[in-house]
């Protein structure tokens, strides 16, 4: 088997600029995979990131409150009890923490807007000042009464800075409305789709806006010391919260505010817990990440069609020319599974250089991508949830592309090969090249 290895390398390197040529747009493809698998990686992690700290936990426990049949709100009562619940059912938790949720009208001297609301403990979010970056002012004022945090952007369209004065004016969950003046703590910088309406205010002063009681939260927030279990942890605590007399939303993967509609068609009154993870609140952007994963690997399948075809033809140019040497090599003895056996091999080698080669190298454009903190246009940053390109090659995609496009690649040589492999010696030794 060295032997064989051996005389397909030699050949390799005796048609070396043919071998150059297929090896560079080997690398081209799998440098392209690594490029794209990394950017959805990148966009994945920053989601990830940017969701649990703007909007959603890794896994909510939150739910509607139905004063009458048609009318709900947001809201979890007597939440105090029920993280007890969480706590004890999951010991699987890093930290939890409690929001209000709301969605209302923001006014300043020049303009409105419509934003979701969060009503912040700020001394218990150890997370939020890792995401967010104030442009101005500062995020621990937000423990102040009245006070709010918004976005550049937003603070663009109102026409606000720091300091500045804004109304809120909201729906209270008895259908009355409310208003509310908050002061401009900080203006944060943008991160993508998830900073165009969400906004910050002190938990207390969003209670005062929907009229509601201190023992009254919008959502738990849930925060694991392994994401990857939150499936098994969602499930179990579904049946705990029934098991101690909760009523418990069916599984529905949508954001909360997408079911309105559908829970206010729904015949009941009070309270339904709604047990969530972080994907099924941001579902409406995840496809972003899954859509920019498939392109990946659609491209890379197109691209290996040509590859494969041109190797193909490559191979049967190279056995035509190489003819009379392999009726050499039968007529002293070499069977045809050694004759298969080199010209699969000299296809392996071609395609494994070419892969860990367009590996290393998607690698590096990675880091150099990273390193440059690349910024993309703003339209760009509401999918990709940050003002500039981060790209995570990872070690398992890395595997994946060496042995996946290696594969097709000596599969490929498979058939050419197999017909050299049975030539007559006679037939391949009177052949005139």
């Amino acid at each position: 088997m060295l032997q064989l290895f051996q005389m397909g390398a030699r050949s390799l390197w005796q048609h070396r600029t043919r071998t150059l040529l297929l090896g560079a747009a080997i690398a081209a493809v799998s440098a392209l995979l690594i490029a794209l698998t990394s950017l959805s990686t990148g966009m994945r992690t920053t989601m990830l990131v940017s969701a649990t700290t703007l909007s959603t936990g890794h896994l909510n426990v939150a739910g509607f409150y139905k004063v009458t049949s048609g009318q709900s709100a947001p809201v979890v009562t007597d939440y105090r009890k029920l993280m007890d619940v969480v706590k004890d059912a999951v010991p699987e938790i890093d930290y939890l923490t409690e929001r209000g949720r709301g969605w209302a009208k923001i006014i300043s001297d020049t303009g409105s807007m419509q934003v979701g609301l969060a009503g912040v403990d700020i001394s218990k979010e150890a997370g939020f000042k890792k995401v967010v970056t104030a442009l101005s002012g500062n995020l621990d004022d937000l423990a102040k009464p009245g006070a709010i945090v918004i976005f550049e952007e937003q603070a663009k369209k109102l026409e606000v800075k720091v300091g500045d004065r804004l109304t809120i004016s909201a729906a209270t969950p008895r259908g009355t409305s409310n208003t509310i003046d908050v002061t401009v703590v900080a203006i944060g910088q943008n991160i993508g789709m998830m900073s165009n309406w969400n906004t910050f205010m002190n938990g207390t002063s969003l209670r005062e806006l929907y009229q509601l009681n201190d023992d009254t939260a919008g959502a738990i927030h849930v925060y694991l010391k392994d994401i990857n279990q939150v499936k098994t942890v969602q499930a179990r605590l579904r049946k705990v919260l029934a098991e101690k007399g909760y009523g418990v939303m069916d599984d529905d993967p949508r954001a909360f505010w997408m079911k309105f509609q559908s829970v206010n068609r729904e015949d009941w009154t009070g309270q339904k817990i709604d047990v969530t993870t972080w994907e099924d609140e941001i579902s409406f952007v995840k496809w972003t990440v899954d859509g920019l994963t498939g392109l990946a690997v659609m491209v890379t399948i197109v691209l290996l069609v040509i590859i494969g075809v041109g190797i193909m033809n490559v191979m049967w140019i190279t056995i035509r020319e190489r003819t009379r040497e392999i009726g050499t090599l039968r007529a002293i003895g070499m069977q045809r599974a050694r004759v298969l056996g080199m010209f699969v091999i000299e296809g392996f080698l071609l395609g494994l250089a070419g892969t860990v080669s367009g590996t290393a190298l998607g690698f590096a454009f990675s880091a150099a991508l990273n390193a440059a903190h690349a910024k993309v246009p703003v339209a760009a940053q509401l999918f990709l949830m940050t003002d500039h390109l981060v790209m995570l090659p990872t070690v398992a995609w890395a595997v994946f592309a060496v042995l996946f496009i290696t594969g097709v690649i000596t599969a490929v040589s498979l058939v050419p090969s197999f017909l050299a492999a049975r030539m007559k010696p006679i037939t391949a030794m009177s052949h005139i090249g």
